[in-house]
């Protein structure tokens, strides 16, 4: 670390993501849902659409997210991602309490906004900690997505906590949403006070994101490796936002919120492994290797449905499904296009929140089997993806290092 007067600052910074865990979680779980349909009169799977909607958000906020953050400030984006959050952690208790068709439309729109939030969260944490943290810009990564497996570790356990009845006698998780919500609010008060390094320097100026992509040449395999971040992000998004129904409805297990301990785990250790292994296999390598497993897991998952079965799936989705393949496909995208990675990385992200708002809003009209059946076509997908990126991964290095 540069200084150590930044200190106080980067723990803000890594909170902000110890809640978003909860944030970007807490719509997956079964009670959650279980209690927001009961409230609104809907059916529980629907609820995922709700999820969806902050695919939604962040395909709306990309664009200028991140040239905000640069222009403005790692501060200003920060701030705004908090109390976009907490709008939309509060909404979800407002929501709530509203029931009926007006409750679920608030809902929905709240998310939007919570999209919005993680936008902007990413443009000014991802860069601020990776400039405090200067020496070592991938361990500062790292901490970032440790500090979301921590809380997704610990959801269950808070959502016992939070459980009450309302006056009517319906099952409430609204202290939750207030608190979370509420400690946005403060840490979004501290970071604008809290020192963070000078990120005010007029910009040069850039070619915008159109410009850029028009000046590209972009081959099959740059394409497919794009298009993994929609498939990578569809494996683990269907299985974080629906294996728990699956759970309940198909393996009869009546409280499946353990599930999510076990996929948070699975993420940590991941997380450690995959940058341990990443100095001695090409990165490119596991873009193939990872969604193999992920496929294997669910079609041994949906043969075979049980309890056990369910916590082993949990823990294998969270280390070869979230722990780090998203990263990994930026990544290499970087490595194909050196002129453009800020450019790349955008097209990547926007990949993965496409891909987040349709097939979870899909997901919300199915049943937990068919929305199984999806992953296991759409990971297998992903992994004929990664196996024509790495026939041809020669090629595209040699046309990279040309365009240098």
């Amino acid at each position: 670390m540069t200084n150590k007067k930044y200190l106080p600052s980067v723990i803000v910074l890594y909170l902000n993501y110890f809640l978003h865990g909860i944030g970007c979680s807490v719509l997956g779980q079964a009670v959650i849902k279980d209690a927001l349909s009961a409230s609104w009169g809907v059916e529980a799977m629907s609820i995922t659409a709700i999820a969806a909607a902050l695919g939604l958000g962040r395909l709306i906020a990309l664009p200028f997210a991140g040239p905000l953050s640069d222009k403005l400030g790692r501060r200003i984006s920060t701030a705004i991602g908090g109390f976009s959050y907490a709008i939309y952690l509060i909404g979800l208790a407002m929501a709530f309490n509203a029931g009926g068709g007006s409750g679920y439309k608030i809902a929905y729109i709240c998310a939007i906004v919570g999209g919005i939030a993680n936008s902007f969260l990413d443009t000014g944490i991802y860069p601020a900690v990776a400039e405090i943290i200067d020496k070592a810009p991938g361990v500062a990564t790292m901490g970032i997505k440790f500090a979301i497996s921590g809380s997704q570790f610990l959801l269950p356990f808070f959502l016992g906590i939070a459980v009450g009845q309302t006056a009517g006698g319906m099952v409430t998780y609204n202290k939750l949403f207030y608190a979370v919500g509420i400690a946005y609010l403060v840490l979004m008060a501290l970071i604008l006070f809290f020192p963070l390094p000078d990120t005010d320097k007029k910009a040069e100026k850039k070619e915008g994101l159109l410009q850029s992509i028009k000046n590209a040449h972009f081959s099959a395999g740059s394409i497919a490796m794009i298009l993994i971040g929609f498939t990578c992000t569809g494996t683990f998004q269907l299985w974080l936002n629906c294996a728990q129904n699956f759970a309940k409805d198909v393996a009869g297990w009546a409280e499946p919120q353990s599930m999510q301990s076990f996929y948070a785990i699975g993420t940590m250790i991941g997380l450690v492994v995959t940058a341990l292994l990443t100095s001695k296999i090409k990165d490119v390598r596991f873009v193939m290797i990872y969604p193999a497993v992920c496929l294997a897991m669910m079609v041994v998952v949906l043969m075979a449905p049980s309890q056990g079965m369910l916590k082993a799936g949990a823990f294998v989705l969270g280390w070869f499904g979230a722990g780090g393949l998203l990263q990994i496909a930026t990544s290499v995208c970087n490595m194909l296009f050196p002129k453009i990675k800020g450019t790349v990385t955008a097209l990547v992200m926007i990949a993965s929140s496409l891909c987040n708002y349709t097939i979870l809003t899909a997901a919300s009209s199915m049943t937990p089997s068919g929305v199984m059946i999806m992953n296991i076509v759409l990971t297998g997908i992903g992994v004929l993806l990664g196996v024509f990126v790495n026939m041809n991964y020669s090629k595209m290095l040699a046309a990279a290092e040309s365009d240098k």
